[in-house]
């Protein structure tokens, strides 16, 4: 009651939430990424300026995107490339990664990772280049913008809806193929997505591994928030061999320089 309803392009109502209170701090992002999720245009379905947009009626779909569909989804991807990990901003470490290069490199290594645990490295690849896409409308949430786990599912699931409506709908197999890759990774019920979720951590660790080398910062808490949750043992053995190498320069770092030699 009091609150407005919006209609989306399918023609279902959305009761909108309040956002003057909500909307403060680290909030206002949640609340811009809703916006964003509601405001992103469907190149399949869109609402009938005749009024009869709510009537069931037959679609043609391709089985492939179009050149505009392709070129749409891409377009709206850069934003990974040029949207910084939220983590690193928040620690204020210089010149930060972006959501494009995280995934860049936990493809690389899912390439590497699927092939040494007996898994389908192609399906590794694929859902670690797909597994933040949704980012690229909603931003990146994390735990400290103080938005819930169900919250963060649900927009993230609204804008792979989006995308999948961008590329074709359910009749494109690439449209379907995007959105149930991310639906696998986020249900970590196969080995190939508890492998990915894996790699994620590890992707990010050994990124704040190599700020502490370069910044002469810490990190602790990444380090900290990932201890103890590899499941699979090609993480584990990497993850060992990343802190062993941190380890091995916080030693070096306390060690007092010999006669002649500069202190790092």
């Amino acid at each position: 009651r009091g609150r407005p309803l919006h209609h989306t392009s399918r023609g279902a109502r959305v009761t909108a939430r309040p956002q003057t209170a909500v909307c403060s701090g680290s909030r206002v992002r949640w609340c811009m990424a809703a916006a964003v999720v509601a405001r992103i245009p469907s190149t399949c379905g869109m609402a009938d300026p005749t009024g009869e947009g709510n009537r069931k009626r037959p679609r043609v779909e391709a089985a492939v995107p179009t050149p505009k569909q392709a070129v749409d989804f891409l377009t709206l991807c850069s934003k990974l490339k040029t949207t910084k990990r939220t983590g690193w901003v928040r620690k204020k470490v210089a010149g930060p990664e972006s959501i494009a290069d995280h995934m860049y490199r936990m493809s690389l290594m899912a390439l590497l990772a699927g092939d040494q645990s007996g898994l389908d490295a192609t399906k590794c690849v694929k859902l670690a280049l797909t597994h933040d896409i949704a980012e690229a409308i909603v931003g990146d949430i994390t735990p400290h913008d103080g938005v819930c786990k169900e919250d963060k599912f649900r927009l993230e699931a609204q804008a792979i809806e989006r995308m999948r409506d961008m590329l074709g709908g359910e009749g494109c197999a690439s449209a379907r193929e995007v959105a149930a890759l991310w639906h696998e990774y986020e249900e970590g019920a196969t080995a190939e997505a508890r492998l990915a979720k894996d790699l994620d951590k590890l992707e990010m660790i050994l990124q704040a591994q190599e700020y502490e080398s370069a910044q002469g910062i810490a990190l602790d808490e990444f380090f900290a928030s990932t201890r103890g949750k590899f499941r699979s043992e090609v993480a584990q053995a990497w993850a060992e061999e990343i802190c062993s190498r941190r380890g091995a320069r916080a030693d070096d770092g306390a060690r007092e320089p010999e006669e002649g030699e500069e202190r790092a």
